[in-house]
């Protein structure tokens, strides 16, 4: 498994604690605003939607909160004017970074986007420059702790259109396409299996393997990253070797 996923797993339970503090709750309202307005407020025929819910779901957003963000997005509540941007950039070692932001206010958030990069030790690089190293795809976390059996959960994850799925330390990542993910999730909810995570997500095409100190410097920049209030997600193609994760998790 590779250092990135192992790190979003890690985000995946460090989000859960965010939520408390709501700071969470506003950046998966501004996904769903903005899939609303451009594509509707019908689920079932707007897969971006669909998807900006199923993520807020699995972050255990409120339902009053996920209907509040349709209205909005679909002008029945007031609803501010954000925008789609990714930026792209180089990390240390030469590790690949994409940045998804919803700002309402292009000029700063490129701003302080760069200063981002540049006082962690990355820089900020050009539209294209590292978005041909990932692929888009169904990210699906089940842990094992739910109970869950591994024979069934392949079989029925397969059954229902999946790619792959990873067997880990702690959990099962399951793997679709874009179009199979929503498929794929339903199947495993009627059968009563308990996701930790589930979102379209970037997934690096590669790797690259970090060292004790370079890893601390990209941890540094994602962490500033993924704090900014503009930013949406943040996906890199770092691999970290669990026990340099571990070294810089308990320090």
């Amino acid at each position: 498994m590779s250092g990135h996923s192992k790190w979003s797993t890690i985000k995946h339970k460090k989000a859960a604690e965010d939520a408390k503090r709501g700071q969470l709750f506003s950046k998966l309202s501004r996904a769903i605003i903005v899939a609303a307005r451009e594509g509707g407020g019908n689920p079932e025929t707007n897969i971006a939607l669909a998807n900006a819910i199923e993520k807020a779901k699995s972050y255990s957003m409120p339902k009053e909160n996920i209907e509040r963000a349709i209205k909005r997005g679909t002008g029945e509540g007031a609803a501010e004017e954000f925008e789609k941007i990714t930026y792209e950039g180089y990390g240390a070692n030469g590790v690949a970074i994409m940045v998804d932001v919803m700002t309402d206010n292009r000029n700063r958030a490129a701003s302080d986007i760069r200063r981002i990069f540049s006082r962690t030790g990355g820089s900020l690089g050009t539209t294209g420059c590292v978005a041909w190293m990932f692929e888009k795809k169904g990210n699906i976390i089940v842990n094992k702790d739910s109970g869950v059996d591994e024979d069934a959960l392949l079989e029925t994850a397969l059954e229902a259109g999946a790619e792959d799925m990873n067997t880990e330390d702690d959990h099962y990542e399951i793997i679709t396409d874009p179009e199979s993910f929503r498929g794929v999730v339903e199947a495993l909810e009627k059968a009563g299996v308990e996701i930790a995570s589930a979102q379209v997500t970037m997934l690096p095409k590669t790797t690259v393997k970090l060292d004790k100190e370079a890893a601390k410097k990209v941890l540094k920049l994602v962490d500033a990253l993924e704090e900014y209030e503009d930013v949406q997600e943040v996906y890199a193609n770092f691999d970290i070797p669990d026990d340099i994760l571990a070294e810089i998790a308990e320090e």
